[in-house]
């Protein structure tokens, strides 16, 4: 895969984390449960996010209505790849394939601390309703609130203080993907 269409997460050799964007109603319960449970939606797609400035920008540093508590959700690696495996590029000129897919990818810039577009891009992944509750009940290890953590480096971003957030950044690296997820996952 083109270096610019790389996975970059935290990971380790068993599992991967990946951030959503929540109201606290949906948060809270996640947290008290250890597991996504109502008001968490199970009938619609859900869209998870290996990139934690990315996830910032779309969220507004957790500003947004809806969107103002950040989940890291470590998920297993096996789980992962099954859902690589099974997904379509939303980029496809087939969409009867788009629409019967288990599983959605796209690829959109990434984003700086400050939410400005980088050069390369980041993967956004949509778990279908056929797989909502293998994701959540199979594929999850844990749930953890970044949300005041997400706040501390947003109110050191807007007060200049860009290197001292940067150490409050989830470290991410490259995501080795086996070679028949990466030829799958290749923008055409």
């Amino acid at each position: 895969m083109a270096r610019q269409y790389e996975i970059r997460a935290d990971h380790d050799a068993h599992t991967i984390v990946v951030y959503q964007a929540y109201a606290p109603a949906i948060a809270d319960a996640a947290l008290r449960a250890g597991r996504f449970v109502a008001p968490f939606s199970f009938g619609r797609m859900t869209w998870i996010k290996p990139s934690f400035l990315w996830l910032m920008h779309r969220s507004n540093w957790a500003r947004k209505p809806g969107q103002e508590r950040i989940l890291a959700v470590r998920i297993s690696r096996t789980g992962w790849e099954e859902a690589l495996s099974r997904a379509v590029l939303t980029t496809t000129s087939d969409p009867d394939a788009l629409a019967g897919a288990a599983v959605q990818v796209q690829w959109d810039p990434e984003r700086s601390a400050r939410g400005a577009a980088l050069n390369h891009y980041s993967i956004q992944v949509g778990i279908g309703r056929d797989l909502i509750r293998t994701f959540t009940d199979e594929w999850t290890t844990g749930i953890t609130d970044l949300t005041p953590q997400v706040r501390k480096a947003a109110a050191l971003i807007q007060g200049g203080q860009a290197a001292k957030a940067q150490r409050l950044l989830p470290p991410e690296r490259v995501y080795p993907l086996p070679a028949a997820l990466e030829a799958r996952l290749s923008r055409p």
